[in-house]
């Protein structure tokens, strides 16, 4: 093999998997998908079904793009329009959130969904709705589980399901996720923003499915022009965080600093890293503590992009 001959692609992951070991970045598995090339993968420890944290908001974001696909949805649709007030009526503002700005957590709403107050709700649609926003939605980006979680809510309200069960034959069943667990609210509602639960195998099936632009296997699970949507570059989002990998936020996706690359982005190292220009896509999971993530995708693209 020359300086300039392509590396066979049994050792591509190679000089990852020593990074990965030699800076202890706690990836847990690995698993390449190439247009038109052999699956590789590699797992570092066995493979369980793990929280995928918030790359479950990316699987939230794919339900509501099949749910505007059957037309029980509209990206613009006011949400007060589906959720009705809560006993104190909505707060200031509320009535003007539309899904665009949940899906983009453009909302202003201060009710974040990270506080132990807020989790353990009896009803947190309502806390959510009866709160007074900080400002006009679509003027201001804030991280926010509430926002996604809302969107969960939505589709319970039009389907009469859990979003949990209503994707069920719609993506995970077609992807061979048979029974995949997902935290719910103490009201029962699919929290949307976090706790899906996924081995890396499976969850490297919804990353082809990014990469694919919705089809799997000849059936078109997710509208194209929806996964296009995700990551348009007129959807992006200024986060104002001085880390360039997280710069910009589209509908449930980052935007990457690698160009044309987008992902789906969990605590602790999960990611679904889609690379259209090398006709790839990237599944990481981690756990790793007291690092942020972007010292894995400076791995990846440093150890592994130079070779596809």
């Amino acid at each position: 093999m020359t300086a300039d001959a392509p590396v066979p692609d049994p050792l591509l992951l190679l000089p990852l998997r020593q990074r990965i070991l030699e800076q202890h970045l706690g990836v847990r598995a690995l698993h390449l998908h190439r247009t038109g090339h052999e699956e590789l993968s590699h797992r570092f420890v066995e493979d369980t079904a793990e929280n995928v944290y918030s790359v479950s908001k990316t699987v939230t974001a794919l339900a509501i793009g099949i749910a505007i696909d059957e037309g029980l949805l509209g990206l613009d649709d006011l949400v007060a329009g589906h959720l009705a007030a809560p006993a104190g009526g909505y707060g200031s503002g509320v009535e003007q959130i539309r899904i665009r700005h949940l899906l983009s957590m453009t909302t202003t709403s201060p009710v974040l969904g990270f506080e132990d107050s807020e989790r353990d709700s009896e009803d947190l649609t309502s806390l959510i709705l009866g709160t007074d926003l900080r400002g006009e939605p679509g003027t201001a980006w804030e991280y926010s589980n509430g926002s996604i979680f809302l969107l969960s809510r939505l589709l319970t309200e039009v389907t009469g399901q859990t979003m949990r069960d209503w994707l069920m034959p719609r993506l995970f069943l077609p992807l061979g996720i048979l029974n995949p667990q997902w935290h719910t609210t103490r009201d029962g509602h699919t929290w949307g923003a976090t706790g899906l639960h996924l081995k890396s195998g499976q969850l490297a099936r919804i990353g082809r499915l990014l990469l694919d632009r919705g089809a799997h296997e000849g059936t078109q699970l997710v509208p194209a022009s929806w996964i296009d949507a995700l990551h348009a570059e007129e959807i992006w989002v200024a986060t104002g965080d001085p880390e360039p990998e997280s710069a910009r936020y589209g509908f449930g996706v980052w935007d990457c600093t690698t160009p044309g690359a987008w992902r789906a982005d969990g605590a602790y190292g999960q990611f679904l890293l889609v690379l259209p220009e090398q006709q790839a896509v990237l599944t990481v999971t981690s756990h790793l503590e007291g690092r942020g993530g972007a010292v894995i995708l400076a791995a990846i693209r440093e150890e592994l992009l130079p070779l596809l």
